[in-house]
């Protein structure tokens, strides 16, 4: 039984870098967490280049790697497969995306979800799920690139299938390299769960030579074992897994491991971890992180996760963001997953990558780098937002013509904040031009979502504009705006 569908109209269009739906004028009767004391808190001063912020992109279901100069990151997207490229892992957000694969072929032009891309030899297999409409029609595809670029053009190759579930649901492929060999992992319908862990073998990149086994994999709930991935070292290859239904907080990454020179279709080679690697985090205003990827630094030195999570403990599909952090590896050989880190919070950019040139503008009118905040209008400000906001607060009013206005030096700047229930529509406006209408309207209430991401504009001094229009949809119990942060981007 399915228990999740990946994609919503909502996060398409997120997804298009558009003027986004969401966010939240917190009310002043609003409760939260306590947040950092004033001496936690950062003064204004030049913030290194080295550094970056999450989100990296508003889709779920990442896979992303490095080559050749640029990361490369895919998401569910639902009617097609996009792929943004950057050069750092902090401009990734205002990335402007490829359009890689559209398909004609009613059997399987709808509900595309989870692509991941490998190269073997000099051309890029990119492996993915899709249905004609209906969820139990899933199965597996894998496109082959006409050249040696991640991005494409691609042409379709094969369905991958083994002969004994050659009619069967399969979503979330990924790719086993063990011991020479490849093998094609996914999730499936097995005696275990509708959703749980294959694996088949593969005489090449497209296509399946054998019969796929099934691996018993614990997951501490009844649902789904999911997204399998893999990483090889210190003479094992780690299988990661999620587990749980995504719509829950309780979305989880737990781990297997197999010896190397073991067969991986003897399920009994595998050796089951105890317990979730990889969980929610409270304290962090983090839930359901998982249905991630692994990739390398740019110089090869680190490794790193790429997941998605959400801001909100209520059981939703919606506000599923792509995130990254770098793991470790344990004395005996494991990788440790770490904890996730709160959305927004400062983390070093991977080992070798140039820099972003990115610094923020918190909502008190701190900032990282040269920009300011002011505002007309009596607006409420406070910490109720705690975990959910970054440094903890936020401003917000309901008052029709109030302005928060953003100062700031760079090319680009996204406007980030909570959504609510009763919040309204702002009008946005870059340099005094044309307003563009935002609805910070939420079903459920959410932290830091991305609002609002300006056009590129040449390099210097800005501003944004975000007026308070007093009106809201007849969805929303009032007309409240916020502002949280500001993300600016200076390349």
């Amino acid at each position: 039984m399915r228990v999740r569908p990946r994609i919503t109209p909502l996060t398409a269009v997120l997804a298009l870098l558009a003027v986004l739906l969401g966010l939240v004028g917190v009310s002043p009767a609003a409760a939260g967490p306590a947040v950092p004391t004033a001496a936690a808190r950062p003064a204004k001063s030049a913030e290194a280049t080295g550094t970056f912020r999450n989100p990296l992109n508003t889709g779920p279901d990442p896979f992303m790697t490095y080559w050749n100069g640029n990361y490369y990151l895919t998401t569910t997207q639902g009617d097609s497969i996009r792929m943004w490229r950057s050069p750092s892992l902090g401009t990734l957000l205002t990335a402007d995306p490829v359009t890689v694969w559209t398909d004609t072929d009613a059997s399987r032009n709808q509900h595309i979800w989870a692509p991941e891309f490998y190269r073997f030899g000099n051309r890029w297999y990119l492996y993915y799920t899709a249905d004609d409409g209906t969820d139990d029609h899933h199965r597996v595809y894998v496109l082959e690139s006409d050249r040696d670029d991640p991005a494409g053009p691609y042409h379709f190759k094969a369905k991958p299938a083994p002969p004994n579930h050659a009619s069967d649901f399969a979503i979330d492929p990924g790719i086993l390299q063990h011991d020479g060999r490849l093998y094609l992992a996914y999730a499936g319908i097995n005696q275990y769960q509708h959703n749980g862990i294959n694996i088949a073998p593969m005489s090449n990149p497209y296509t399946v030579s054998g019969d796929a086994v099934a691996i018993n994999a614990a997951g501490g709930c009844d649902e789904v074992r999911e997204g399998p991935e893999f990483l090889s070292r210190n003479g094992r290859t780690w299988m990661t897994y999620s587990t749980c239904d995504t719509g829950k907080p309780d979305y989880q990454v737990w781990m297997m491991s197999l010896a190397n020179g073991a067969d991986p279709l003897v399920p009994a080679n595998w050796q089951q971890h105890s317990g979730p690697v990889f969980s929610r985090a409270d304290d962090h205003g983090v839930y359901g992180p998982g249905h991630h990827a692994f990739f390398r630094s740019p110089d090869g030195t680190e490794d790193w996760i790429v997941y998605h999570a959400k801001s909100t403990s209520a059981y939703t599909y919606t506000d599923r963001t792509t995130r990254a952090q770098k793991i470790t590896w344990n004395a005996d050989g494991s990788p440790d997953l770490g904890r996730p880190s709160a959305m927004g919070a400062t983390q070093d950019l991977p080992s070798g990558d140039p820099g972003s040139g990115t610094y923020w503008i918190n909502d008190d009118g701190r900032s990282s780098g040269d920009g300011t905040l002011s505002y007309t209008g009596t607006w409420n400000s406070g910490t109720g937002c705690g975990t959910q906001c970054f440094w903890g607060d936020d401003h917000w009013i309901d008052q029709a013509d109030s302005t928060a206005t953003f100062t700031f030096t760079g090319t680009r700047i996204a406007l980030l904040s909570v959504r609510d229930t009763g919040n309204g529509i702002a009008a946005l406006s870059v340099d005094g031009g044309t307003e563009q209408r935002a609805d910070f309207y939420g079903a459920i209430r959410t932290g830091e979502t991305v609002q609002y991401i300006s056009p590129k504009l040449p390099y210097g001094r800005h501003t944004l504009r975000v007026r308070v229009t007093g009106e809201h949809n007849t969805s929303s119990q009032a007309a409240f705006v916020s502002v949280d942060r500001a993300e600016v981007y200076t390349k």
